[in-house]
C-alpha cells in the first residue's frame, strides 16, 4: 500500500458507488475553480475523465463544473481540508476533505480519530513524498511496466498490487497521456502522498488499522485517506 488506501470490495456497494460519485463531483468543483475548460485545465480533464469511467451521469459532471466555476447561485463553495495523524499501531495517515464549512469538518475529523491521534500539520508529511500517481492496467501480456515507465517519463512504477506509476507532479498529465503508446490504460490519475517507510503489520493489528481507515473513508466529506501501510 503506501499511498491512497482503498476498501475491499467497495466498487459492488450500491450505497458506496453513491458516495464516490459525491466525492468525484467536489473533486470536479474544486477543479473548475481554476477554468472550467478541460483543455486548459489538467486537474479538470483528469476528473472528469475519472467520473467518465466510473460512469457517472453526464448532467452530474456538468452541474458539478458549473458550480465550481461559479456559474449556478446555489450556495457555498467547497475548499480542500487536509490532516495529519496516526492511525492505530502509529501508521502514519494523510486525510484530504472538501468541506463547505471547516468547522463542522475539523470536529468530525477529530471524532474520526478518536481510535488513533490526530496531530497537527507536517506532523506526518514530511514521512510521505508528494506526486503525481497513475493506476493504470496492461492492454496485453507483452506490455511491460518498467519500460513504459522509462518511455513515458515516470520516476518509479510498482507492481506488487496492480500497476502503478509515480511522476513528478508536474510531470503527471504528460505522463498519463503516453502511457496508452506503451501498452498501459490508464484507470486513474491524480495528485497524491506516498508512505516513505511504510508500516508492516499483519494479523489483529492490521484488521484494527483496516478498520480506522474504512470508518475515515467512509465519512461523506473525506475525498482521500492516504495510509504509510505495507
Amino acid at each position: 500500500m503506501g499511498a491512497q488506501w482503498k476498501a475491499k470490495g467497495k466498487e459492488q456497494n450500491a450505497n458506496a458507488k453513491g458516495l464516490v460519485f459525491t466525492k468525484l463531483a467536489r473533486e470536479i468543483s474544486v477543479a473548475a475553480r481554476s477554468g472550467a475548460d478541460p483543455s486548459m485545465n489538467s486537474r479538470l480533464r483528469l476528473a472528469i475523465e475519472q467520473a467518465r469511467k466510473m460512469s457517472m451521469p453526464r448532467d452530474t459532471v456538468e452541474r458539478a463544473i458549473k458550480k465550481g466555476a461559479g456559474l449556478l447561485d446555489d450556495g457555498a463553495q467547497f475548499e480542500k481540508l487536509t490532516y495529519e495523524g496516526f492511525a492505530p499501531h502509529r501508521v502514519p495517515v494523510i486525510v484530504e476533505c472538501f468541506s463547505d464549512n471547516a468547522n463542522r469538518t475539523a470536529s468530525a475529523v477529530r471524532v474520526l480519530f478518536r481510535k488513533g491521534q490526530l496531530g497537527s500539520t507536517g506532523s506526518v508529511s514530511w514521512d510521505f513524498d508528494h506526486l503525481g500517481i497513475i493506476e493504470a492496467e496492461a492492454q496485453n501480456a507483452d506490455a511491460d511496466a518498467e519500460t513504459a515507465a522509462i518511455e513515458a517519463g515516470a520516476s518509479d512504477v510498482q507492481t506488487d498490487d496492480g500497476v502503478v506509476f509515480y511522476t513528478a507532479p508536474t510531470d503527471l498529465d504528460a505522463v498519463q497521456r503516453a502511457l496508452p503508446n506503451f501498452g498501459y490504460t490508464v484507470q486513474k490519475a491524480y495528485l497524491g502522498y506516498r508512505a516513505k517507510n511504510p508500516v508492516s503489520l499483519s494479523g489483529a493489528e492490521r484488521e484494527e488499522v483496516e478498520a480506522f481507515l474504512q470508518a475515515l473513508d467512509e465519512h461523506d466529506e473525506v475525498q482521500t485517506v492516504y495510509a504509510g501501510l505495507a
